[in-house]
């Protein structure tokens, strides 16, 4: 059973205490992780992603052109640090352009 907070607890501590004691955190790192991608790579690759996923630490992104994908996969390690950058903490460890 989770831990009962006061009255006076922020609701941001509660949501938190939620998200813990429910096991949601998955779920939310995966709508965030699509989230940040969008607003990262804008219009212009967004326009050739399929489809973003996130499994146990590593981000699969489908796209449609093969062109862009080999320029996206030489900069592997930047998408990682600005995703994780944009999120506030190391969520994702790898990507795989497919």
């Amino acid at each position: 059973m989770a831990k009962r907070l006061n009255d006076e607890s922020p609701i941001g501590d509660v949501l938190k205490e939620f998200i813990r004691s429910n096991n949601l955190q998955n779920g939310i790192d995966k709508i965030d992780v699509r989230e940040a991608w969008k607003n990262l790579m804008g219009n212009g690759v967004n326009n050739y992603t399929r489809e973003i996923m996130l499994k146990h630490e590593v981000l699969y992104v489908e796209l449609t052109s093969a062109v862009l994908r080999e320029e996206l996969s030489y900069g592997r390690e930047k998408i990682i640090k600005m995703i994780n950058e944009e999120l506030g903490r190391e969520v994702v460890k790898d990507v795989v352009l497919r």
